[in-house]
């Protein structure tokens, strides 16, 4: 199979590169362009693994000659620009020299029944995409976030979950009050008050498939998903930590209800 087309830009000012340097750089710009970025080669690969093909793939000059050939013929696009135009684009420090433009999917509709997870407003992009990778992980593969979340399909949310995203259906914007539609029991994290985790899982008390909330780094959980729950569970920190951080609770927490589907 030859190779597609390859353009070469030289020039910052391209309306192409533009939208790149928007995508790359603007959390939210995949929405008003229905496309998003993804820079580096696990990610670019993590799609491919899952057949999904990109609109676009982006190569920095010293880079080209070594794409393998697999990588370089996936997109209708190609193109290479220099080293110093793609740092440009790049929202990174050290720049990872290809990045790929993908079409965003159609928003998914909630499934009632599908193991999920709930963000109420978890705003931090690395603590989003980090969930998202524990979801994934653990066999929970619906993501519903509320409004007042991270953007799930920005720059950042994609390089914390680290390819995640293409196995999740991934469902942003809803209010608390779609939250109805689910089927499944809703079970809470809080810092002061349910059942502790060891506790529930040792007395079978964590259901599964169910949907788990993770709530806002500072305030927690609203009163509104707290009022939704089928089971409160906490933590037990013997190191005296007042809470922990969120990830890292949803990591714990989907992992234990994981385990009880092992048993």
């Amino acid at each position: 199979m030859s190779l597609p087309p390859v353009q070469h830009i030289g020039s910052r000012d391209n309306a192409l590169l533009k939208d790149l340097r928007r995508l790359s750089q603007d959390s939210t710009a995949y929405r008003k362009q229905a496309r998003f970025w993804a820079e580096g080669e696990h990610l670019c690969r993590a799609a491919l693994a899952r057949g999904v093909k990109p609109a676009i793939a982006v190569f920095a000059e010293s880079l080209w000659p070594l794409v393998p050939v697999d990588i370089a013929r996936t997109a209708t696009k190609t193109i290479v620009v220099s080293d110093q135009l793609f740092a440009d684009i790049s929202a990174l420090e050290s720049p990872a020299s290809m990045g790929f433009v993908f079409d965003l999917p159609m928003p998914a509709a909630l499934l009632p029944g599908l193991a999920s997870v709930i963000l109420d407003c978890v705003q931090d992009a690395g603590n989003v995409g980090s969930i998202l990778r524990s979801a994934s992980a653990f066999g929970f593969k619906q993501i519903i976030a509320l409004k007042g979340s991270a953007a799930l399909w920005s720059p950042k949310v994609l390089r914390a979950g680290m390819g995640a995203h293409w196995d999740l259906r991934l469902v942003e914007g809803l209010q608390a009050d779609d939250l109805d539609e689910l089927t499944l029991p809703i079970v809470v994290t809080s810092s002061h008050q349910g059942s502790f985790l060891h506790q529930a899982l040792k007395n079978t008390e964590l259901p599964m498939p169910c949907a788990w909330v993770f709530g806002h780094e500072g305030q927690g959980v609203s009163a509104k998903l707290q009022a939704l729950a089928s089971l409160h569970v906490r933590i037990a920190q013997p190191g005296g930590e007042e809470s922990l951080n969120v990830a890292a609770a949803a990591a714990i927490c989907l992992h234990a209800s994981a385990t009880t589907s092992l048993k």
